[in-house]
This record gives C-alpha cells, structure tokens and sequence, in this order.
C-alpha cells in the first residue's frame, strides 16, 4: 500500500530523514526523492519555516525537483534536498550547526550528496566538509568544475530566457525585450547584468529594496516594490526569489507573454501550469531551465571535466527546453506536464 503520509507532495520518495542535535541545536531535514540514476544529489537551504509541516513539504518539493532536474540534464544522479530549519528570521547558522549537519549527510553513507542552496555559501560548505565527503560546491582551482553554483546557475537561465523570448515572443535579440526580474541575488543578479549586456530593459524587485536599487542604478534599470513585480507589465517575468509564486490569482494577474527565471518550485499546484498554458504564457519549466548549478557541482563530485564540461553542458539547456516546448506543442499539453513526463521516463517511474 503507497500513502502520502499526509503529505500531498510526497512521491514515493525512498526516505526522508529528521535530524537533530541538542548540543548545537540542529534541527535538519533530508529528503532523497530518487536514486535510480545515482546518489541524490541536491543543495541544502537554511531558511526559517513558519512550522516544521512547511519544512518537510519544502524539503519533498525540492527534492523531487531535483531528480527531475538531475534526469533532465543528463547527469548520473538522483534527487535529494537538505534543509537547515532557522529558529527565527535573520537567524545565522553557526559552524557547531554546520558540522553536525555534515554528520547527517555522512549518516546516509553517500546516498545523499549536498551542495550550496539559499542561505548557504562556500564557506559554510567547508565546513561542511569538514566531517563529511559528500559535498560539492567547494572552492576549486580555475578552470575546474565546482565552486559556488550561483554564476553557472545564471548563464543557464540566461540562456534559457533568450530561448524563450524566441519561442514566445519570435525575436532573436534581446535587446529592448522588458525583463522584470523577482529577486536580484545570485542568481538573479547574474541573469540581470547579462541581459542588460544585451540591451535588454530591465525592472528588478527584490525583498531587500536596497539591493535591487542599488543594482538597478548600476545597470540602468527599474527598481520597483516586491509586491509589485508580479503583476508589473512587460514581455517576461523571470522568478528568481523563492518558489510557489505562481498560484491561481497571480497568473490571472500577469502582463506578461513568457515566465522564466530561475526559482525552484514556481507553480504552487500541477494545476499552475494548466493555467500558464491555458492563458498561452510560455512556461520554461524551472527544474529544466536552472539546471546550471547542479551541473557544475555534479561535475566536480564526479570528477567527470572540467569548466569547458560544464559550460557545454549549459549550452544544452535550450535544447532541451525546446524539446519540451516542441512536445507541448504537438500534444497540447502544459509545457510543465511534458517536462515532469520526460524525467519521469528518464528515472524510470
């Protein structure tokens, strides 16, 4: 008999893990969605939760996303997610925390590896790594695959954008395209300052206002409020902050005719996607189009090349986003609903 546990976004994950240390105060969660191509592989978060129902469900979205992910860019890894639970907002991890949370990952003997997410950074991956060898995400040498995600994680969505605006909007430069960026960090500010290379016009939001005016006056740019990105008109809107903004109201709300940008986890519910496809928003799906992180993690884990590796596989994340599009468009389906079918053959469920 297969049970949800009570948890609607449980999916026949093959364990998922409760960890704490009363000596540090680690309250820790691991999720592995799928080992069918190889460890779980997938970055831990710390983050504060409004309870620890929130945590777990986090923990089993990301996760399955990251098989997904994983399958999706042809890497010989499965699905697996860490989070760090903070006991209040703006709280910071401390290294007897760190530690013990690498104790965790080594408890599941490699069938988990971690990497940097939110909240994380190289530094705290080392020390991490200090009682552990599962981790990735670590400083390398030039020219090496690894180090932090966030700059590789960018370009693929860079790239990603761009094949989308063809495919959604029939243009081969960016340039003059409205890009309204949700959350300007890593990963969003990367994507902000190639685009704007490309005379793309720029609005940014971000949670922290003073990092996206101050990025904003640097490139040129819009800044607007936070809560207003998501209905502010433009050609695309790229979530970059956190995930499960896409909700029934605010796709009703769009002003835009493409949605892609790098947040994980972007539709609240599978019935999200529907609705994207039913408005005829093109949707690059999140685990396909932010897939670069995971690829030069995986890389240096494996010890399978070097940058060149990884930047050719980055390369490929358009392709593989207009292989779903390609199939969305001859079946009819949400470009969502292709993308969860292709991994799903791909890892065997």
């Amino acid at each position: 008999m297969i049970t949800d546990w009570g948890f609607p976004d449980f999916d026949d994950h093959e364990g998922v893990h409760l960890f704490s240390d009363r000596a540090s105060g680690l309250s820790a969660i691991i999720a592995v969605h799928s080992t069918a191509l190889g460890a779980a592989a997938g970055g831990v978060r710390f983050w504060h939760y409004a309870d620890h129902r929130a945590a777990i469900t986090d923990a089993l979205r990301l996760s399955r996303g990251m098989s997904y992910k994983n399958a999706m860019a042809d890497l010989p890894m499965g699905g697996g997610k860490g989070v760090i639970l903070a006991d209040k907002p703006g709280a910071e991890v401390t290294q007897a925390q760190l530690e013990a949370f690498g104790r965790a990952v080594e408890s599941l003997h490699g069938r988990y590896v971690t990497a940097e997410d939110v909240g994380m950074s190289e530094a705290r991956m080392k020390v991490v790594a200090t009682q552990t060898k599962h981790v990735s995400g670590l400083p390398v040498a030039a020219g090496s695959a690894g180090g932090d995600p966030g700059p590789v994680t960018a370009r693929g969505v860079y790239l990603g954008v761009k094949a989308a605006a063809k495919r959604g909007l029939g243009v081969d430069s960016m340039a003059g395209v409205r890009v309204a960026i949700q959350g300007v960090g890593s990963v969003g500010g990367g994507l902000a300052r190639l685009l704007a290379a490309d005379g793309a016009k720029l609005t940014l939001a971000d949670v922290h206002g003073d990092r996206a005016k101050a990025l904003a006056a640097e490139l040129g740019a819009e800044a607007i409020d936070a809560d207003a990105i998501l209905t502010h008109e433009a050609d695309i809107l790229s979530p970059c902050a956190l995930g499960a903004i896409l909700t029934e109201p605010s796709i009703e709300a769009l002003k835009v005719r493409v949605v892609a940008g790098g947040a994980n986890n972007q539709l609240a519910t599978r019935e999200d996607g529907h609705r994207l496809h039913a408005r005829g928003i093109v949707y690059a799906p999140d685990y396909v189009i932010n897939a670069g992180g995971i690829i030069n993690v995986a890389l240096e884990y494996l010890g399978q090349g070097d940058r060149s590796e990884v930047d050719a596989r980055v390369e490929k994340i358009p392709v593989r986003l207009n292989q779903v599009w390609d199939e969305s468009e001859s079946t009819g389906d949400p470009s969502s609903e292709v993308a969860d079918r292709i991994a799903q053959r791909l890892i065997g469920r």
